[in-house]
């Protein structure tokens, strides 16, 4: 039987951008499927303590950018530290992966992509037109989906997946989430590789 990766991320992470490429070659490697669980960091935040970046204590944002520039090179992804348009609004992309993921559509490429257009091609990501640019490029219905991501009833999804994501022990983007074990960050996809190689019980919390 295959292993499922429970995926929690959102499309304005630079930390899921770094780590996305990466996780499909893992999937792909160990026959293991990924569900896509898009989320809303800042509601996942308010229900598991976190704090939006500006918020944070200036040792925490310096460790950031140390953190960016350390694993974009390990990475070997191009990766702009302050593109044009962050912050910006993710809700539109993130709720058109939700859609995606939900029928059967090019999820992975359309996640790659997005990622690509806010942090390395200056994009906003917020904006219809590059949404429905990145679609056309795939061969999907632009049209329907946009129409259907500003929906009440996929928002009402995006909004319980961040519910999802707390009961699940997930805090931040993005998390793997396998057998129940919660791997935070990008930084962790070589452990959850060991744990898909060895087939290993997974740890839970004491």
């Amino acid at each position: 039987m295959s292993a499922t990766i429970d995926y929690y991320f959102s499309l304005i992470s630079p930390y899921a951008y770094l780590g996305h490429d990466r996780l499909l070659d893992i999937a792909e490697k160990h026959g293991a499927a990924i569900r896509y669980f898009p989320v809303n960091l800042g509601a996942v935040f308010s229900q598991t303590g976190g704090l939006p970046l500006p918020l944070r204590h200036v040792a925490r944002q310096d460790y950031r950018w140390l953190e960016l520039q350390r694993w974009r090179e390990v990475r070997k992804l191009p990766l702009n530290l302050r593109p044009a348009h962050f912050p910006t609004d993710q809700t539109l992309a993130d709720c058109t992966a939700i859609i995606l993921a939900q029928s059967g559509g090019k999820v992975a490429e359309f996640a790659h992509r997005v990622f690509r257009a806010c942090w390395e091609l200056d994009r906003d990501i917020a904006d219809e037109h590059v949404i429905a640019g990145i679609l056309d490029d795939l061969g999907e219905h632009k049209g329907d989906l946009i129409t259907a991501a500003k929906s009440e009833e996929v928002r009402a999804i995006y909004a319980e997946n961040a519910k999802q994501a707390a009961k699940a022990g997930v805090f931040g983007s993005p998390c793997y989430v396998l057998n129940g074990e919660v791997l935070w960050g990008q930084d962790r996809l070589e452990l959850l590789d060991d744990a898909l190689t060895s087939g290993r019980a997974p740890y839970r919390p004491l």
